[in-house]
């Protein structure tokens, strides 16, 4: 068994696995209602690996020993992760950047990156001998863990707002988990799970909330940074909500230095939508706190949070590695779900896709250059979404089944 301990970001309090379950008890009394987690915990095991998992071809099985598992017997039997980085070519023409990578994280089982912490928090609940995992969601994490569970035989109880694309829901619903659709805001589901949990004894996989996501996000990095050895990234796009996909790219890397196995971690790029961007302005104002979006909204529902859960721990990890935030317009996001689709093959939703928007922000803002080495998060799958990348795509009207009109139809196009 991996050997770890839990510590505490806010206060450095450290906790064995069986003390804690989910957050600090200290700062967690320090606790505001509607504001970010207080005492989030992150794993630090106790031994790393001093060489490269084959993780290339392999899914998340293959870097068990980075994870906090008893054994790779914990977890799922389902292929998460080992999604490829893609070179680009067509991309990185037209943006005249000759280093430019896609992580097509779209590629895992429900379609997004939320799959890599649903798989570990699975894993966790089997070791625990827990039956029913809750969360909150604005639909991707939702989904991720109603898949997971549905492959390790686990009850999954989803709490996300009624508003959630259709798509998102129908997965959740397909996987066979208990949907709870909340007349309201992801907030509100969040904490209403949270008491949900204590009430019924449900093991809880929110986001920040159960440490083990942000070390499940963390292998994302693990898989970067192994496809592009002996190089490392000069900067990483990461599309920004919560904080704990950015907070787990942040601790891939620093595990992976600790150990040895990279000489410096990567700036990180937080974006986020400028209807939900409470992270990307505290950084962007130098501020030490966030300050909660009310009415947070946005085309990319995946970044819609009005207080990010993960806010402290993001705010110290992007500040740490150098990086900052960028803040994108929803129109910008529509049309790099074109863009991307149109010059790498990879179709995104919109909360992905805002990462190639950001990209352009932090280039006309000098944030990155051209010459780097940089490294898109693509974060979901557009099929989770197709309304909004319809908001742009063009669908001609029909054709007669003719080949003159076909002709003339192709000259007018």
């Amino acid at each position: 068994m991996a050997s770890f301990t839990l510590l505490c970001g806010e206060c450095g309090a450290r906790y064995g696995e069986r003390e804690v379950r989910y957050v600090c008890p200290g700062c967690a009394s320090r606790q505001i209602a509607g504001g970010p987690t207080r005492g989030v915990l992150r794993v630090e095991i106790s031994a790393l690996p001093a060489r490269w998992p084959v993780c290339r071809i392999h899914d998340l099985h293959a870097l068990a020993a980075f994870l906090p598992v008893a054994s790779p017997g914990s977890i799922p039997p389902l292929p998460v992760g080992g999604t490829p980085l893609l070179a680009a070519p067509r991309l990185r023409h037209e943006l005249a950047m000759p280093h430019l990578w896609v992580k097509d994280d779209t590629r895992n089982p429900s379609g997004s990156t939320k799959d890599r912490a649903s798989l570990l928090v699975v894993a966790k609940a089997v070791e625990y001998g827990l039956d029913t995992i809750v969360c909150a969601s604005t639909g991707n994490a939702a989904t991720a863990l109603a898949c997971v569970a549905a492959a390790a035989g686990l009850r999954a109880v989803v709490f996300v707002p009624a508003a959630a694309p259709p798509a998102k829901l129908v997965q959740m619903a397909s996987y066979g988990a208990t949907l709870v659709p909340i007349a309201g805001t992801y907030d509100e589901a969040f904490e209403l799970s949270v008491a949900a949990s204590e009430r019924f004894g449900w093991y809880n996989r929110n986001t920040a909330y159960n440490p083990f996501t942000v070390e499940g996000k963390k292998t994302a990095a693990l898989e970067i940074a192994a496809d592009l050895a002996p190089e490392v990234p000069d900067a990483i796009v990461v599309p920004t909500g919560d904080g704990v996909i950015v907070a787990g790219i942040a601790k891939g890397f620093a595990d992976l230095a600790r150990a040895g196995l990279v000489q410096r971690v990567p700036r990180l790029i937080a974006v986020q939508p400028e209807g939900s961007a409470a992270i990307a302005r505290a950084l962007r104002d130098g501020a030490a706190a966030i300050t909660p979006v009310a009415g947070a909204a946005s085309v990319a529902d995946s970044l819609v949070v009005g207080a990010p859960r993960n806010a402290i721990m993001a705010l110290g990890d992007i500040r740490a590695s150098g990086g900052t935030g960028v803040i994108v317009d929803d129109g910008a996001i529509l049309a790099a779900i074109r863009r991307l689709a149109g010059t790498t093959g990879v179709f995104a939703e919109p909360a992905a896709a805002a990462a190639l928007a950001g990209l352009a922000v932090a280039l006309d803002e000098g944030v990155v250059s051209r010459d780097e080495r940089i490294v898109l998060l693509v974060t979901g799958t557009g099929l989770k979404d197709v309304a909004a990348a319809a908001r742009t795509a063009r669908i001609p009207a029909p054709v007669a089944p003719d080949l003159d009109a076909v002709e003339r139809f192709l000259r007018q196009t």
